[in-house]
């Protein structure tokens, strides 16, 4: 086990390695994964491949992912009835679906000592699912989009992850949590511990200032702001949307600091003086109650008021978003791309 070093944590921060993991507790188990969407279908085949032979699939009648876990050679039950039969159960639905799946199927379900695993804190954290003081509680959450995570396990290698124990009943959670971990992949790279308040606000932060939120909204006003002005809008799309991709994979391969040696030093010196001028004091003041109200429960509080009315703000704002004119131009230029290839 190694640590991760800061001069911002008082306390170093717990990480292991496969070396610090034992597969064969999770390879004992039988595993039930809820849901076989982007992060289910990806931990039920890393699972298989690391040597869990008991995998079971727990879908809802007529889901649209039940014949590709059964062509992909998994059993599929009810979620209750994959509940029911299992040692570990591995909620891989959308947090939204939490309450309603755990109040009605799989808490009247599960063995008596069982483990339960979430790949993001949220429904625990803001009370949606409260499990029962016999479960184990367990966070594993690797970092990255399922598909993705998939193919570098297959390459050989694989993502961090962020691990937790809510609740430890066994008093094995912690092994075992590791050991599922490890199964993913995650253990090749990195398991780092922590806990779920901890990964679900950062996580709910990091989408709305930045990851989701905050780039796109950058990205669209930057581009409107030069269509506006009047240049062309396949130029603007280029310099403000097209780029992007460039700059942040040569930060995540060196770091910024490393990524800016590797641009001009017009763009360098650029970014010096203007940065601070976009990320200025009012958007810091606006990240402090982005934080205030992830904390306090409000942004999910007002998540679950719009799924349970049937979502019509998430659905009005993804229209909206569809509509708008960098969509056009990117879809244009995508159309162009592929004739060259014709």
């Amino acid at each position: 086990m190694g640590v991760l070093m800061s001069e911002h944590l008082s306390t170093p921060l717990p990480v292991f390695h496969d070396r610090d993991c034992d597969l064969s507790i999770v390879r004992g188990k039988r595993v039930a994964v809820i849901g076989y969407g982007s992060q289910g279908r990806t931990h039920a085949l890393n699972l298989r491949d690391s040597g869990v032979t008991d995998v079971v699939v727990g879908l809802k009648a007529g889901s649209a992912t039940r014949a590709k876990a059964e062509a992909d050679g998994f059993p599929v039950l009810t979620a209750g009835e994959a509940a029911a039969s299992a040692e570990v159960v591995a909620v891989m639905v959308s947090d939204e679906a939490h309450r309603d799946l755990w109040r009605d199927e799989l808490a009247p379900a599960m063995k008596p000592g069982a483990a339960l695993v979430f790949a993001h804190g949220l429904s625990v954290r803001f009370g949606l699912v409260e499990p029962r003081p016999d479960l184990d509680v367990i966070l594993a959450s690797p970092k990255g989009i399922g598909p993705r995570i998939r193919d570098l396990y297959v390459e050989g290698q694989g993502v961090f992850a962020l691990f937790g124990v809510h609740q430890d009943a066994s008093g094995g959670a912690h092994a075992l949590g590791l050991s599922y971990a490890a199964a993913l992949g995650c253990g090749r790279k990195g398991i780092l511990e922590t806990t779920f308040a901890a990964e679900c606000e950062s996580d709910l932060f990091g989408e709305q200032v930045v990851l989701c939120g905050g780039v796109a909204e950058l990205v669209d006003a930057a581009f409107m702001k030069l269509v506006e002005a009047g240049y062309p809008p396949e130029v603007a799309w280029f310099e403000c949307f097209y780029e992007v991709k460039l700059v942040t994979d040569l930060m995540f391969e060196r770091g910024v600091a490393g990524a800016f040696t590797r641009i001009s030093n017009t763009a360098e010196y650029g970014a010096y003086l203007t940065g601070p001028r976009i990320i200025g004091e009012p958007s810091r003041a606006a990240m402090d109650t982005v934080l205030e109200e992830v904390r306090s429960g409000d942004f999910v509080r007002r998540l679950m008021a719009d799924y349970d009315a049937g979502s019509p703000d998430l659905l009005a704002r993804r229209k909206a978003l569809a509509g708008r004119t960098i969509e056009a131009v990117g879809a244009h230029l995508n159309t162009v791309a592929a004739r060259a290839g014709d």
